[in-house]
């Protein structure tokens, strides 16, 4: 049996608003397992960021359990939530994020640096596999919205997570090129092994994950096996 990797119970977050507090989410329960993918569906609002962040240890929640791989997130102070971030998580934004000033090279390599577990070979593999041979040198902006979007998920998989969040990892590409990230990133997701939970509007793109999931008005609904992802 595959062991549990992610174990989330009752997790409730608020924000305040002039009118009292805004519950974004309500007593959420989750269970995600080493190697699994998952896709996180809703609608704009519904919370699909605010549970991300909570995961990743960027945000504090108001009631429940969080568990990555046994850790109690809402026992770790922010510098060693950072750790476990840098360790064993691996981040993917629509918006890349990536460092400017540093080369494809410095770029992909950053957070396994950072948490110490810079693996050079995995890293040329990784080159390799991402289509980026040969542009080692560039710089970010010498790249296409498609080779920015591969270094992006390249740098999450450089420190060998147990756990990628992609949030619309393909939300600023076009048709073509979205198509091609989203293979390569299930493929290298598959060979790596880790788990990968993303946020996507799009059922096309949530398909070839093994589970749905829906947020809707705060709470969160299995919809792996419903008729149509709607």
């Amino acid at each position: 049996m595959t062991a549990t990797l992610l174990t989330i119970d009752g997790l409730t977050k608020s924000y305040p608003t002039p009118q009292g507090p805004l519950r974004v989410l309500d007593r959420v329960d989750l269970r995600l397992a080493a190697g699994e993918s998952l896709a996180l569906m809703g609608e704009s609002g519904s919370g699909k960021s605010t549970l991300m962040h909570l995961i990743a240890g960027l945000d504090g929640f108001d009631e429940g359990t969080l568990r990555l791989d046994g850790i109690d997130l809402s026992a770790l102070t922010d510098a060693t939530a950072a750790r476990l971030r840098r360790e064993r998580i691996g981040l993917i934004f629509q918006q890349f994020h990536l460092v400017p000033s540093l080369d494809v090279a410095a770029n992909l390599a950053l957070q396994a640096r950072l948490a110490g577990r810079f693996d050079g070979a995995w890293c040329a593999r990784l080159i390799e596999r991402l289509g980026l041979s040969g542009l080692e040198r560039r710089f970010p902006e010498q790249l296409s919205g498609g080779q920015q979007q591969r270094l992006a998920i390249g740098r999450a998989l450089a420190a060998r997570p147990a756990l990628v969040l992609a949030d619309e990892p393909t939300g600023n590409l076009d048709e073509e090129a979205a198509d091609a990230v989203l293979k390569l990133l299930l493929e290298l997701i598959d060979e790596h092994g880790c788990a990968l939970m993303m946020i996507t509007h799009s059922p096309a793109v949530a398909a070839p994950l093994a589970r749905h999931y829906r947020l809707r008005r705060g709470q969160l609904f299995d919809v792996t096996h419903a008729p149509a992802l709607t």
